[in-house]
């Protein structure tokens, strides 16, 4: 089947979607999730596949791309998640009556067909999906070519439960090869939204050559800030949770600030307590003057690995703005005992995750309570931060009235 055709199937696919209630669509998902769990072993197989080709990725590369029973189980479960949460639809978000007569409501519906490109997670493909199907969009998919075997079985698995429920397959679309995907970015007649979620080159190549409105999940050039006033007994957790833990996660931080005041003290004993989990330490003159570094800092890089830039700021005014000027507006913390200096970090820094006293990796759509997520957005229109199924609606105004015109 053509490109074209496969869109043209997909928008019509859009009516069939939006007027499914909300227990059939908590259902599809319920059923989603066993149809994932039923095929585990050749979603395994497939994933081994990719794996095999998979030698000349990176190492954090091939640890997004690598499934397990226990992370199908985990696909399983976010899908029963998101069946729990609350109906995006059809909410009234505001009512009014104006002197004319006409009575407005300005009610939440569909964004309609929904397109993602994506690299290397093969959880994208469930996740998307379930959050798509619960907020009544379709969905085009294209996952990396490094994914295509898992990607391809797990869409085989949701399509079983489309069958279950005499749904059409087209309201889960896959496109498979590269070749494709530069006619698909001019295809706004058919898709409504796009959202890119990867590496720093394919978001730039979205950007130029796309037609259709998007919302860029940019890379994740995150900071932490230690305080002068601080609590000593947070910085060392939050510190190795908010890089160690998962480097090669998005809301890793890549860059350690810390107040000039505390510097001389504070930084051998975090240098060390990272030295003990394997973290390359970066850093300026400055910075080489008090510790032994691997090399210098790149401050605008999304290393992806284990590495962090460590640099000494006068003041938090100079810590925002190194901030908002390095960073990728994605998420970023403080460490402070200081009520006045949180709120102007909470307040002055342009991210769309900015934490108090807390690591950045809980910028996930899991960990904020919306089940998964199709992303993260750094843009600043329509949705920011981890995307859940309330970002994937759009709102129409019904206005009704007893005869009225307007003359």
């Amino acid at each position: 089947m053509s490109l074209i055709q496969t869109l043209k199937n997909a928008k019509s696919a859009t009516h069939i979607l939006s007027g499914l209630n909300l227990t059939k669509r908590n259902a599809l998902l319920e059923s989603m999730a066993d149809s994932l769990l039923a095929h585990t072993n050749e979603i395994l197989d497939a994933n081994a596949q990719d794996m095999q080709n998979a030698t000349n990725l990176s190492s954090s590369l091939q640890k997004r791309l690598e499934l397990s029973r226990e992370k199908i189980e985990s696909m399983a479960d976010s899908l029963r998640h998101i069946a729990t949460l609350k109906d995006p639809l059809n909410r009234i978000l505001d009512g009014w009556e104006m002197p004319s007569g006409i009575r407005i409501e300005k009610v939440s519906v569909p964004l309609g067909v929904v397109g993602v490109i994506y690299e290397s997670r093969p959880n994208v493909t469930s996740d998307v999906s379930a959050l798509c199907l619960k907020s009544g969009n379709v969905c085009v998919l294209k996952g990396g070519k490094e994914a295509l075997h898992s990607n391809t079985a797990i869409l085989r698995a949701l399509h079983e439960a489309l069958k279950l429920h005499d749904l059409p397959l087209e309201c889960i679309n896959m496109i498979a090869t590269h070749q494709e995907v530069a006619e698909f970015l001019q295809q706004d007649a058919y898709i409504d939204l796009l959202i890119p979620r990867g590496g720093e080159n394919l978001i730039k190549y979205v950007q130029q050559h796309s037609t259709i409105p998007i919302i860029k999940h940019d890379k994740g050039v995150c900071h932490l800030y230690i305080h002068t006033n601080h609590n000593p007994a947070y910085v060392i957790p939050i510190v190795l949770d908010s890089k160690v833990r998962y480097p090669a996660a998005c809301n890793a931080i890549e860059t350690l600030l810390i107040d000039r005041e505390i510097a001389g003290n504070l930084l051998p004993s975090i240098a060390n307590a990272l030295k003990q989990t394997g973290t390359n330490l970066m850093g300026d003159t400055e910075v080489a003057r008090i510790l032994s570094l691997d090399g210098e800092a790149d401050y605008i890089k999304e290393y992806g690995t284990n590495t962090l830039n460590l640099k000494i700021v006068e003041n938090l005014n100079e810590a925002i703005k190194h901030i908002n000027t390095f960073g990728s507006q994605h998420s970023d913390s403080i460490i402070t005992n200081d009520v006045l200096a949180m709120e102007e970090f909470l307040n002055n820094v342009q991210s769309a995750c900015v934490y108090a006293n807390a690591s950045t990796r809980f910028s996930d759509g899991g960990e904020f309570g919306f089940g998964a997520e199709v992303g993260i957005s750094t843009n600043k229109l329509h949705a920011r931060g981890p995307m859940g199924i309330e970002s994937l609606t759009t709102y129409k105004y019904k206005i009704s009235a007893l005869g009225a015109i307007r003359g």
